[in-house]
């Protein structure tokens, strides 16, 4: 079958011949692409089926026309089982390497594209979103009465602009800083004006040195907002870019990239770079302090609900009510204000180095933070300086990529899937012999309780409320970087806005393009953009075993978030606050332990996975799977067996597996892969799908892996 495929004049011309002999369905078949000029690996799936089922006189083939009603053969299962079969590597065992085996051949078509850091299904969607997107902003039909649509195409515009970008030069940043007091590094400052810097820079303009401050939902009271304070100033990805030696050269690229800006925003040579070294020195400093993120995964511990004259006790180094009170306009707040802290041994920290570092280097510390956020909306020497920096950390420069796609988005296709996925989680919540009676029902209840925004919100139809939406925000045509600026003022109104006011429930936190789903664990909700609702992840007419292996995986990991390490301390409500029992809080520990274990022990490029870092993630890959299989073969049990894609040589048990392997082929450089160990709650491709499948004794008994080997080991970690 291999060279069969691999010899596509071959098969044409042997399929001519069968069609010859009588072919009508052949022919149908070849209608659909037009003519035999159509997708080679389409045609050649056909010729495989014809070859089969069309030669008469061969007892096999005879057996295979009585069985023609089971194989699908429509044009979309045509065309998924070629890709199917194009992404597998059927010499490697399934039951020593799945990866290998789902991925294989998708690896081994698919080399990093130019400028790409990785490359997966979901790079491959978004640049297809992107260009949906690009091409509605260059050639769609606007709504003349929509102020909104106006701006955004304006903004784009702007962006456009290059010859103006480059007239402008350095300039507008050059002027932004000289308006906040200046910066030691190009010009004069005001040496008494600490907290003033701290205020424009962290305000209006978002740039948060030291801590970040917002406004959002209150853990531990979900039907108000709070102000919120936490751990912040580092520029490079992690805390161990800082710390660990290994990561040497990238802290000299780094450097690099400091002293080249310093010196386009006009810096002397020689006093730039030692002034950019302390800099970097001091952000060393604040990684030394820095909680780590696997560390601060227990939010009960984390929470600390004090007041603003608490605060001012805690770290006194920042006189809190003067920088609350501007940061957040136009509010007037007082001392008894609340705030959560998240943060606080670091808070007392900082408080620390800020009191004995001295204001010239707070200052610039400070002001670097602003130009990091301005540098990318300024001329290409500014981009090409961030290339060198992004070559270093990712091991490539960015780029953009375009194409054409149209999203599908079938809300209640996707709310019936959701329910059904749904039902099979409370399902398995009654074999779990370590959870008690009462903490399990509660669970249920969460899990009913648990509702679901797909495609996008509804606003953003109705012109009036898209207006009002970004009703105050500033955008021509002729300024990107000033453009780029008053967004960042505007956020920072709209989010002080909501301080007095109630959470907004349906408030998304993703754009409809994202190819990416989330779970709300304040709100007790699930979102699925449009962006995701589209092969490989859904398809209208893919065989339901794709759809449920696909997208259904996808919701069942975000409906189990509600019952992670993290969101299963908070409760139906949205509410943070302890609601299982003790027992079942121990048996639950017990059993992420496991999955702790078994994920570190996995490595790439001989770099061991953090599996306290991505426990979370774990834990809703595995609980998903489970829920999805598990609703699929409800699906089956009420709606008979589906037929079988042409070619693939797999049950349809078999391709639900190969369907949820399949979404997570990708390929990385080696330093891509080091920052996703580095940064990323999620486990790297591979292991989402080895580390899964392994803990899977469905999986198991369909690929009839036996006892022992790499997929099937016996050993098993299983929470939900």
């Amino acid at each position: 079958m291999y060279s069969i495929l691999g010899r596509g004049s071959f098969c044409f011309n042997y399929c001519l011949n069968s069609a010859w002999h009588g072919g009508d369905q052949f022919v149908a078949l070849l209608r659909w692409y037009g003519s035999p000029g159509f997708l080679d690996s389409g045609l050649q799936l056909i010729c495989i089926f014809w070859s089969l089922v069309s030669h008469r006189g061969n007892a096999q083939q005879k057996q295979m026309l009585k069985k023609k009603n089971t194989i699908c053969l429509t044009e979309a299962c045509v065309t998924v089982a070629s890709k199917i079969v194009e992404a597998l590597d059927r010499s490697a065992d399934p039951c020593q390497d799945f990866y290998q085996y789902a991925c294989g051949g998708w690896v081994r078509k698919n080399p990093l594209p130019d400028g790409r850091s990785r490359w997966s299904t979901f790079n491959s969607i978004w640049d297809q979103n992107q260009a949906v997107l690009k091409h509605l902003l260059e050639n769609g039909t606007f709504n003349s009465s929509s102020e909104a649509e106006r701006k955004t195409q304006s903004y784009y515009l702007s962006c456009l602009n290059e010859q103006r970008i480059e007239e402008l030069g350095a300039q507008p940043l050059i002027d932004l800083i000289a308006k906040i007091g200046g910066w030691n590094i190009t010009e004069s400052w005001d040496k008494d004006n600490f907290l003033d810097v701290l205020k424009i820079v962290s305000g209006p303009y978002r740039a948060q040195p030291f801590f970040t401050v917002g406004v959002s939902v209150d853990p531990k009271n979900s039907n108000s907002n709070v102000i919120q304070v936490d751990q912040s100033g580092l520029f490079l990805p992690s805390r161990d870019y800082y710390l660990n030696k290994t990561n040497e050269k990238v802290l000299k690229a780094y450097l690099d990239y400091m002293v080249e800006l310093g010196l386009l925003l006009g810096g002397d040579k020689n006093s730039t770079r030692v002034q950019m070294q302390q800099i970097l020195d001091f952000e060393t400093a604040l990684a030394n302090i820095t909680v780590p993120q696997d560390e601060r995964r227990d939010e009960e511990k984390l929470y600390h609900k004090i007041t603003i004259a608490d605060l001012q006790v805690l770290a006194p180094a920042v006189e809190w009510l003067d920088y609350l009170n501007f940061v957040l306009p136009p509010l007037e707040l007082n001392d008894t204000e609340p705030v959560v802290v998240y943060a606080k041994e670091y808070l007392q920290q900082v408080s620390d180095l800020i009191n004995k570092t001295n204001h010239s280097l707070l200052n610039n510390y400070m002001i670097w933070n602003l130009v990091q956020k301005g540098a990318s909306s300024l001329d290409q020497r500014f981009e090409n300086a961030q290339d060198k920096l992004l070559e270093s950390l990712y091991g490539t420069k960015k780029v953009c990529a375009v194409g054409l796609c149209s999203c599908q988005s079938d809300n209640s296709v996707a709310e019936g899937m959701i329910n059904e996925i749904r039902t099979a989680f409370k399902d398995a919540l009654d074999d779990l012999n370590w959870m008690d009676e009462q903490t399990r029902q509660a669970a249920k209840d969460k899990a009913d309780a648990i509702y679901d925004m797909i495609g996008f919100p509804d606003f953003i139809l109705d012109s009036k409320e898209l207006d009002d939406v970004y009703d105050g925000y500033e955008v021509t045509e002729d300024n990107f970087f000033q453009n780029m600026i008053n967004f960042y003022n505007f956020s920072a109104r709209v989010m002080a806005d909501q301080l007095r006011k109630p959470p907004n429930r349906d408030q998304w936190s993703m754009t409809p393009p994202t190819v990416n789903a989330y779970y709300m664990p304040t709100k007790n909700g699930i979102v699925f953009p449009a962006g995701i609702l589209q092969a490989p992840f859904y398809a209208q007419h893919h065989p339901k075993a794709l759809n449920f292996g696909g997208i259904g995986v996808v919701m069942g990991h975000e409906l189990t978030h509600a019952f992670d390490d993290q969101g299963r301390e908070y409760d139906k409500d949205g509410n943070l606050r302890p609601w299982w029992q003790n027992s079942s809080v121990d048996a639950f520990k017990n059993r992420t332990e496991c999955m702790i274990d078994q994920y570190t022990q996995y490595t790439i490029n001989g770099e061991h996975i953090n599996g306290k870092q991505t426990l979370g993630e774990n834990i809703a890959d595995n609980g998903g799977l489970k829920a999805a299989y598990h609703a699929y073969r409800s699906w089956v049990k009420k709606n008979g067996e589906e037929k079988r894609l042409p070619a693939v040589n797999l049950t349809n048990d078999q391709l639900f597996f190969v369907g949820f392997a399949q979404v997570w082929c990708s390929v990385r450089t080696p330093e891509s892969a080091h920052e996703g160990l580095m940064t990323d709650p999620h486990s790297p491709p591979k292991y989402r799908v080895i580390g899964t499948l392994s803990n899977s004794p469905d999986f198991a008994e369909h690929f009839q892996c036996p006892l022992g080997s790499p997929m099937n080991s016996g050993h098993r970690c299983e929470v939900w």
